[in-house]
């Protein structure tokens, strides 16, 4: 395990060690060497590619040429080096001597360390009007998270880190990512199959890719398991159907996506895999359960086994189309048809077994054509050739088939010209897609201490905390209290000590005697105001300000020609006071305009989020 580790809600998130000496994480520490050269590979292919494009010089072309031609030769060889990786789905398959046939999992998505606490700091300093040396804790357990989950456990521990980065995600969105500008924070990631550098300033694609992540890691999770129990098949199911609904969620509520790998076409493509996967878990579920009566469990075992053969004989469909054709690692493709072709064999087989009439030699013939397709299919694969698992089961199947076709070679050869009719798949269950359960991992917004989010998000805007001091007078402070986190001026009475002082109605409440009372309740607040002595008290206020009251502010602080007493009367002293408190603090108001543009965005999109509780939970 890292010391990469946080903890929330009482408990203690790790993530693994990426170069710890096991096969998993060898494999993704190898993934993540290949992604980074896949990266400096490209930048030298753009770079010569323009250089060719702006030269006239022929013998500057013919060198730049010459250069291009190796700079795309390796990155060749290191997408096919990548690709024989993401082929290697044993080294993610259950360790036990038990024969299985291999799933196919996923990969991690990689992603580039990104400095976060540089332009955070700067949103606590200006929008929020906060020293931002009181949130290095905050901030330093948010890179703690961020870095834990690059390397999540492959159990439900390391779904938990990567659903509770994902939950912390929508508080990171709203506290510092206002809606119509731009933080200048570049997210990268690589893409999951091609390893090619994806990179954007949206937020989104963080979200997304994180949660392609959990789809992923709930693939690695589904292989692991020991399928010869019915227990661990009922976990393959469980994990191989909510990794289908994570990248199904992912698919419908993602556009314009920036790799390959979250594209509509892959996405479609990986969820008919998933599902694939868990019909083949329901066909062996069923040999482990058995049934009393032989003949039904046969004849059970051969529909189960056809309607598998024409699951994965859609995924092969879909795998051979474009764009996703050009983009799958030919081995899965390969073994996508094997296993079409191996269950069709397998389902003839029981129905031979089954059936005492004259198809049942006709059955046997059909099963032993179709293994020895399946076979040859896989002989083409270079990668499936060196598959020791997947080569053993589609030995001794066909080995099972040729003997029960010799028991029965006796047999009359008058029914040899019967064609073996087709087996009408059925399925004892079918598979589900489980939408992703974010609610079930509790977190707590870790910038919590900067106020209710409500209030003081970066959407909003609101004049820099006025300390105002109040007498107590026989009728009190003069205003009355609503709501709760943080508690509202309900009304002021006219004349009285806060109409004198300046409070207006709608103000928020933020302080008491320099006492924080962002998330006091109502009734705490009323308690605290009614032990202050009759010396007075100081409280802190702020004002929300409207779109319109901040563009007119803007304009005045740009134009540097008025000031809010030569604008509002005397007597409006709501305007007055708003605009006279906002002119302290100018930079607040023009913080945002002061950023630097580095580029155009690139495309954005978003996801929903599940609701929360007014006390930063979720619910």
């Amino acid at each position: 395990m890292t010391e990469s580790e946080l903890r929330g809600n009482g408990s203690v998130r790790k993530g693994c060690d990426p170069f710890a000496q096991t096969q998993r994480s060898k494999l993704q520490h190898r993934r993540a060497r290949i992604n980074q050269q896949i990266n400096k590979e490209m930048r030298m292919r753009a770079g010569a590619e323009n250089l060719l494009r702006a030269t006239t010089n022929n013998k500057v072309k013919e060198n730049v040429t010459l250069e291009l031609s190796f700079v795309n030769s390796n990155l060749q060889l290191l997408k096919e080096e990548l690709e024989e990786l993401n082929s290697s789905v044993e080294v993610y398959q259950n360790e036990n001597e038990s024969i299985n046939v291999p799933m196919i999992p996923l990969g991690l998505k990689e992603t580039k360390e990104v400095e976060l606490t540089i332009p955070l700091k700067d949103v606590i300093e200006e929008h929020y009007n906060e020293a931002a040396c009181k949130y290095e804790k905050e901030l330093k357990e948010l890179m703690d998270l961020r870095q834990a989950m690059r390397t999540p456990t492959r159990n439900e521990a390391g779904i938990e880190l990567l659903m509770e980065y994902y939950n912390q995600l929508y508080f990171i969105d709203n506290r510092f990512f206002p809606p119509t500008k731009n933080m200048g924070i570049f997210f990268h990631w690589y893409d999951s199959l091609t390893g090619i550098p994806s990179y954007q300033r949206a937020l989104a694609f963080e979200k997304g890719s994180v949660l392609f992540n959990i789809g992923a890691l709930y693939t690695q999770i589904g292989a692991r398991q020991d399928r010869t129990t019915k227990e661990g098949i009922d976990h393959a199911i469980d994990a191989f159907q909510k990794a289908a609904g994570a990248l199904n969620y992912l698919k419908e509520n993602f556009s314009n996506a920036p790799s390959l790998d979250m594209s509509t076409p892959s996405l479609n493509m990986l969820v008919r895999l998933m599902i694939a996967q868990v019909q083949e878990c329901v066909f062996e579920k069923v040999m482990v359960a058995g049934v009393k009566d032989e003949f039904l469990m046969q004849l059970q075992s051969a529909q189960e086994a056809a309607r598998v053969a024409d699951v994965y004989s859609l995924v092969y469909q879909t795998m051979t189309q474009p764009p996703v054709k050009n983009y799958v690692p030919f081995s899965w493709t390969t073994m996508v048809q094997v296993k079409s072709e191996y269950f069709k064999a397998v389902s003839h087989y029981f129905a031979a077994v089954a059936l005492c009439d004259h198809t049942r030699k006709a059955h046997l013939k059909k099963a032993i054509i179709k293994h020895e397709e399946a076979m040859r299919i896989h002989g083409l694969c270079r990668i499936l050739r060196k598959m020791d698992i997947l080569q053993e089961v589609l030995a001794l199947v066909h080995k099972r088939s040729l003997k029960k076709y010799s028991e029965i070679d006796h047999e009359d050869d008058f029914f040899d010209t019967v064609e073996a009719p087709e087996i009408h798949p059925k399925t004892q269950q079918k598979p589900d897609i489980k939408t992703p359960n974010f609610s079930k991992v509790k977190v707590t917004d870790i910038f919590h201490r900067l106020g209710p989010l409500s209030v003081f998000s970066a959407k909003n805007r609101w004049t820099p905390a006025t300390e105002v001091h109040l007498k107590k007078s026989e009728k009190g402070f003069g205003f009355t209290l609503r709501g709760d986190s943080p508690v509202l001026i309900a009304g002021v009475v006219p004349d009285g000590s806060a109409d004198e002082a300046g409070l207006r109605e709608g103000d928020y409440l933020v302080s008491v005697n320099q006492q924080d009372c962002k998330w006091s309740k109502h009734t705490d607040v009323v308690q605290l105001l009614k032990n202050i002595s009759t010396e007075g008290v100081s409280i802190g206020v702020i004002t929300l300000i409207t779109s319109e009251q901040h563009n007119q502010t803007d304009r005045k602080s740009l134009l540097g020609t008025m000031t809010s007493a030569s604008i509002f009367s005397g007597n409006d002293k709501e305007n007055s006071r708003k605009i006279a408190d906002s002119s302290k603090s100018p930079g607040l108001l023009l913080t945002w305009n002061k950023k630097k543009n580095s580029g155009k965005d690139g495309s954005t999109f978003s996801l929903p989020f599940i609701a929360v509780a007014d006390d930063g939970s979720f619910y």
